[in-house]
């Protein structure tokens, strides 16, 4: 039976097996969020690069350029890591590059896996349904924050081993956690996660709305998937 494995921060990425290996990188607030949005309203590639001063490159080389670091947006370029900025008309069928402060690095530390796609609550049952009819194992890469583990990217996790409890068997401990907590705030997600870090980090931004908005399940039938150096929707 195909199993699912849950990497709970990338600094526990090489105790992970990737051949044979789906990876999903979730940064629930807000890289993955973002480019799940970015898709649903027609950009045409995302290149995620792990340092500012390469997003700086692809800018220079006529991209669209989006940097944050600290929750924050970095001066001098054009987006910033809000999903609503994602929504805007500039960016239909424009190409984007793109660094977060994990989302990113999460994704180009995966390249080994045989393929890498990009997840969160917003398309969550579009990978759930993929990821049933395919052949391989299943390994969710929770970006975290600095290495460290959180909350909101772990619960992502468990929401998507519930999806898929019935088609792979849990590998390790770290699943079947991810999955219990997820089954103890399911119902109020907002509420479970109030006291949380990044809450607490993007609640003195006073991006409120960009909270609810990550949280709700379900809303765009996209899959972000890394070919080459760029992330592009998957055909379905």
């Amino acid at each position: 039976m195909k199993q699912i494995d849950v990497c709970l921060t990338p600094e526990l990425l090489h105790l992970h097996a990737m051949d044979n290996t789906i990876v999903i990188v979730a940064d629930v607030f807000r890289a993955t969020s973002c480019m799940v949005t970015a898709f649903a309203y027609g950009v045409d590639s995302i290149i995620p690069v792990a340092t500012i001063d390469e997003c700086q490159l692809w800018q220079e080389r006529g991209y669209l350029a989006a940097a944050e670091r600290n929750a924050r947006k970095v001066d001098g370029f054009e987006l910033d890591n809000s999903p609503f900025t994602y929504m805007q008309e500039m960016i239909r069928g424009e190409k984007v590059a793109m660094t977060t402060t994990n989302g990113t690095y999460a994704i180009t530390r995966s390249r080994a896996a045989v393929k890498v796609l990009v997840g969160s609550f917003l398309n969550l049952e579009a990978i759930a349904r993929y990821l049933r009819s395919e052949p391989y194992d299943v390994l969710v890469l929770c970006a975290g924050w600095k290495g460290k583990v959180n909350l909101e990217d772990t619960l992502f996790a468990g929401a998507l081993v519930d999806r898929l409890k019935s088609h792979f068997m849990t590998a390790e401990d770290s699943a079947l956690m991810a999955w219990r907590l997820y089954q103890q705030g399911k119902d109020n997600l907002l509420s479970y996660l109030a006291n949380s870090s990044h809450i607490r980090r993007l609640q003195r931004l006073g991006i409120q709305r960009d909270i609810t908005y990550c949280l709700q399940h379900d809303l765009y039938d996209v899959i972000p998937v890394l070919r080459g150096n760029s992330l592009v929707s998957m055909e379905l």
